[in-house]
């Protein structure tokens, strides 16, 4: 399990990652297992870089590993010089950084990549990609353990061109209509949590937070979406927003300063296999299939696991 992390080495550091083997800053140590960051966890870096970066000016830019940026406005080293930062959105799984002069930095973390924005005195680590220098000696880093993860640097009308970004369903937080909602269900026949975990239906969740979903709405996640009756795919859309604005609230209370804590460890079920369901005391099950861990009740969310 991984959550995002505060690392505070030096004053005025922060890092912001989701990576797997054990990092180390200013003496300090964090470990856990590779995870996708999920929308709580983009949605407070988002407010945390609205707070911190929205005009700042870039004033130099370095790629240190070219293999994770797009650029399709050319060398991002000399395009970016002289611009400032904008307003920060979460879209899903993606963070948009505007800046002035119509240019766009898509950053898509996927399993390893994280922000850091610090001191530019802060040892830069191998596994930063691309540094972006800011005025006032701070840093807007994008680190990747394996460069698994994707910047990318474009104009507003160059959106289209992300890979995936616009092929994202409505976002989780967002207030969503059951019969648009049911609707988006309908071209899809397979297990509801794969379903849910491609983002179509519903963005910014994946393999962990739909473990909590489907828990909350009391259904099995290995029903396929046929099966599903009206009531279920209610309690699913309900539970959604939820139990993301839940845990949300929960990672912004505790993220800042939590270097020993696992910031998904309040989750009540998603990677707790063998622990007592906080419902019902029944021993919580759990399943590995593609390296991805589901986690459920047998008793709270009944069903029967059919294999092909």
């Amino acid at each position: 399990m991984a959550e995002p992390c505060t690392l505070t080495g030096a004053p005025g550091v922060k890092l912001i990652s989701w990576r797997g083997r054990q990092a180390r800053a200013g003496g300090l140590a964090i470990t856990g297992a590779f995870s996708m960051p999920e929308a709580p966890e983009l949605e407070v870096v988002k407010d945390y870089l609205n707070e911190r970066l929205v005009g700042r000016e870039a004033v130099a830019a370095r790629v240190l590993r070219p293999s994770v940026l797009r650029s399709l406005q050319g060398d991002i080293a000399e395009d970016v010089v002289g611009r400032t930062f904008g307003i920060v959105e979460r879209r899903g799984k993606y963070l948009l950084l505007r800046m002035s002069g119509d240019r766009v930095v898509v950053v898509n973390p996927k399993l390893t990549g994280g922000l850091q924005f610090c001191a530019r005195k802060q040892r830069v680590y191998k596994r930063t990609c691309v540094v972006i220098e800011l005025d006032d000696e701070i840093d807007l880093r994008y680190v990747d353990d394996r460069q698994m993860g994707m910047y990318y640097y474009v104009s507003e009308s160059q959106l289209d061109d992300v890979p995936g970004l616009d092929d994202q369903g409505p976002d989780v937080l967002d207030d969503q209509d059951f019969d648009d909602f049911k609707e988006r269900l309908r071209r899809f026949h397979g297990e509801i949590k794969g379903v849910l975990t491609r983002g179509r239906v519903i963005s910014g969740i994946g393999n962990a937070y739909v473990d909590e979903i489907l828990f909350a709405a009391k259904v099995y996640p290995f029903k396929k979406r046929k099966a599903l009756s009206d009531d279920e795919l209610h309690r699913i859309l309900d539970c959604s927003r939820q139990v993301i604005v839940e845990a949300t609230e929960t990672v912004r209370e505790r993220m800042d300063g939590a270097l020993d804590r696992k910031l998904r460890d309040f989750l009540k079920v998603h990677n707790k296999g063998g622990e007592p369901c906080p419902d019902c005391g029944n021993k919580i099950s759990q399943l590995t299939a593609n390296k991805q861990i589901t986690s459920y009740c047998r008793r709270c969310q009944p069903g029967m696991l059919i294999r092909n």
